[in-house]
C-alpha cells in the first residue's frame, strides 16, 4: 500500500520509534515512515500478536532497525528509545474477549508497559509521542456520535486499561509538560490485519470465511453497529497528530469516518461484493461488546485538519481484495 503525503515538515532527519510496528497498524505506519524517507525508523515488539514478515522487507534493506523486546521491560523500553525524537505507540494486547479472558495480562501489556514507555520517552527528551487509545473507552454511554469529552463506564478489562492510558499521559502533561496524543481508534481493519486465532477482527473473519464458503458467524441479532475506519485514515491520524504544531497539552482525538455500518450490513456488503449466497449464522452476543459506535470526529478535523478519504465502502473492496490475493498465494 502507497500512502498520501500527510506531513509538511521534513522528516528526512528525525527518529521515529513504533511499538508494536510488527504488527497491524503499526507496520502500516512504518511503511509510511520508509516511504517518506525518515532518517530511522525503529521497531520494538515482542512477535506476539505482530509479524516479522509485515516488515521484513525494510529490514532486510537497512531501512528499520527491529529491537525484539517487550514492554513490560522498562530497560528495553529505554534502550529503543536513545535519540528517538517521535515516539508512535501502537504496542498492546488488543481485543475485548482476550481481556476477558485474561485480564491480569492484558493489564501488564497495556497499563504498566503503557507508563513504561511514556516515562522512557518523557526520560529521553522525545519531542512527542502519538498512542492509542480506543473508542472502547466510551464504555456504556448511550449518546451517538461519540464525543471525546463524554464517556461511561468501561465494559471490559481492555476498555479500562486504554483509558487509564490517556490518565497517565494527561498526568505527564500537566505534571511533567510531557506532551502526547492518544487516537481513539474506531473499528480498524486493511490490508495485514491478522485473521488468525480466536481474537481475530470482524472484517478479516467474515472475508476470510466467505472466501472459505463459510457462513460469517454474528455476534447478537446482527444490529450491532460499527464505524469501521481503513488504516490509511489511521495512519494520517497519526503522522498529523505527531507533527501537529498546535498542540500544546495532552490530547484526545477520535479517528473514523462517522459512518454506522450494522453487522448484518456489514455481511452484505462482503457477500455481495464476493457474489456469495452465503447467508450469515447468528449466535448469542458477546460479553463486554458495546452495542453502538459511531464516531464525532469534528475536533481532528479541526485541530489535525484530519480528513477520511478512504470510506467504508472503498476499504472493504481493497481489503477484500488484499484477502483474496492472499487466498489465492496460499
Amino acid at each position: 500500500m502507497t500512502f498520501n503525503q500527510y506531513h509538511q515538515q521534513d522528516i528526512t532527519s528525525s527518529k521515529f520509534l513504533v511499538t508494536g510496528g510488527a504488527g497491524f497498524i503499526g507496520s502500516n505506519l512504518v511503511a509510511y515512515l520508509v516511504q517518506y524517507q525518515a532518517a530511522k525508523i525503529v521497531v520494538l515488539d515482542n512477535l506476539s500478536t505482530g509479524y516479522l514478515e509485515n516488515i521484513a522487507a525494510y529490514i532486510d534493506k537497512g531501512q528499520v532497525e527491529f529491537i525484539e523486546g517487550d514492554i513490560r521491560d522498562y530497560q528495553t523500553c529505554v534502550k529503543a528509545m536513545q535519540d528517538v525524537d517521535y515516539v508512535l505507540h501502537e504496542a498492546a494486547l488488543g481485543s475485548v474477549p482476550r481481556s476477558i479472558n485474561d485480564p491480569i495480562t492484558t493489564n501488564e501489556v497495556n497499563i504498566s508497559g503503557f507508563l513504561n514507555i511514556l516515562q522512557a520517552a518523557k526520560e529521553a527528551g522525545v519531542k512527542r509521542m502519538v498512542y492509542a487509545a480506543s473508542s472502547s473507552t466510551y464504555g456504556d454511554s448511550p449518546s451517538l456520535p461519540k464525543q471525546e469529552a463524554i464517556i461511561g463506564n468501561p465494559l471490559s478489562p481492555y476498555a479500562v486499561t486504554k483509558y487509564v492510558n490517556e490518565l497517565y499521559a494527561d498526568v505527564f502533561s500537566r505534571t511533567y509538560q510531557f506532551h502526547s496524543v492518544g487516537l481513539r481508534y474506531f473499528n480498524v481493519f486493511g490490508p495485514k490485519q491478522n485473521v488468525n486465532g480466536p481474537y481475530a477482527a470482524v472484517i478479516p473473519l467474515f472475508i476470510t470465511q466467505v472466501l472459505n464458503g463459510q457462513a460469517p458467524v454474528i455476534n447478537g441479532d446482527g444490529l450491532t453497529s460499527r464505524d469501521f475506519t481503513f488504516v490509511s485514515n489511521v495512519v494520517q491520524a497519526n503522522i498529523k497528530a505527531l507533527l501537529a504544531d498546535n498542540l500544546t497539552k495532552h490530547e484526545v482525538f477520535n479517528v473514523a469516518c462517522n459512518e454506522q455500518t450494522s453487522l448484518t450490513e456489514l455481511v452484505s456488503a462482503i457477500t455481495e461484493e464476493l457474489g456469495s449466497p452465503l447467508e450469515p449464522t447468528y449466535v448469542p452476543e458477546r460479553r463486554g461488546d458495546v452495542k453502538h459506535s459511531l464516531a464525532d470526529i469534528s475536533k481532528a478535523k479541526s485541530q489535525l485538519q484530519y480528513q477520511p478519504e478512504v470510506l467504508f465502502k472503498n476499504g472493504l473492496k481493497e481489503t477484500i481484495l488484499y484477502f483474496q490475493e492472499l487466498t489465492s498465494a496460499s
